[in-house]
């Protein structure tokens, strides 16, 4: 009985048949993985490798590496950009450096600003429905085309507007009567000046006045004040003894207006009385070191402030 159960175990003879009806329903798996594989794998695919120790053969699909975005795309993204910026530099805002004192100290002489156009565009001009606009206001901040010279740009402080009466006594602003506190203005350099500080004045003291400012000047006193005419701005510098404006030159008309300074977003150190730092060469000179004078080149606390 003992070799009888030897027998079972050892002997494939012992293991009942399988019939042939259910052989057909027998299926290779592996054999299926290999077929599909064959099915899905593209037309540049590695052969089907061979079969070896009774193993079923396997495939090897590529394997796809993107190093760098496509060549046209890149393009486009780069073409976006620059329209953006040209729209944005033509409608928008536009950049202009500081080149005098004439408006000092609230802009000294290197701040490199940015100047809303949009904020002073008067109704009917383009875009006027899809951005903000306001009336210009006395004590406004504008840059404009220089009346005399239109291919120029200056930037002075509003001081009066269409049908205020207008008059200087020794420097200090008397507008519709009453004198105006300008905390924003300094008069440096304290030499007398009758058509400068007593203006308008009756005495044609200054030969850099503009002799046609002169003619229409006379045409718009009333009571020893001048009235500003329709569509036309009196604008004055904050640095009141060293500027050249409407004083010298006359009224602004509002199409000459360009737009608003809101931002200063850079300054370098220039030469200016209240500049209290000297000039990276004057730092040099004193045996500094060159990261002490790339440092004072540029004022980084006027950096991102605000226009007022």
């Amino acid at each position: 009985m003992g070799r009888r159960g030897a027998d079972l175990l050892s002997t494939p003879a012992s293991i009942p048949a399988i019939p042939e009806s259910f052989k057909s329903a027998v299926v290779d798996v592996d054999a299926v993985d290999v077929a599909q594989d064959v099915r899905d794998a593209p037309a540049h695919a590695s052969s089907v490798l061979p079969a070896s120790g009774g193993q079923s053969p396997r495939v090897e699909h590529p394997v796809h590496h993107i190093i760098f975005p496509h060549f046209l795309d890149t393009v486009r993204s780069f073409l976006s950009v620059i329209v953006i910026a040209l729209f944005v530099l033509t409608f928008i805002v536009q950049p202009f450096r500081i080149p005098s004192e004439s408006m000092e100290s609230t802009l000294m002489v290197g701040d490199f600003l940015l100047v809303n156009k949009m904020a002073e565009r008067p109704p009917g001009s383009l875009w006027f429905w899809t951005l903000p606009y306001r009336e210009v206001h006395r004590g406004d901040i504008v840059v404009f085309h220089f009346p005399a010279k239109p291919s120029e740009y200056l930037v002075k402080r509003v001081i009066g507007v269409p049908g205020d009466h207008l008059r200087l006594v020794d420097g200090v602003v008397y507008l519709n009567g009453r004198p105006q506190q300008e905390p924003y203005a300094i008069y440096r350099g304290s030499y007398p000046d009758s058509f400068r500080d007593q203006f308008p004045t009756g005495a044609y003291s200054d030969p850099g006045v503009d002799a046609r400012w002169w003619v229409q000047l006379r045409e718009n006193l009333q009571n020893g004040e001048l009235v500003v005419p329709a569509d036309r701005y009196f604008v004055l510098g904050d640095n009141r003894n060293n500027s050249r404006d409407s004083r010298y030159w006359g009224f602004v008309p509002r199409e000459n207006i360009v737009g608003r300074p809101f931002v200063i977003y850079f300054s370098v150190r220039g030469i200016s009385p209240l500049d209290p730092t000297p000039l990276p060469g004057d730092r040099l000179s004193r045996g500094n070191s060159l990261l002490s004078a790339l440092i004072d080149f540029a004022r980084w606390d006027r950096m991102f402030q605000i226009v007022r």
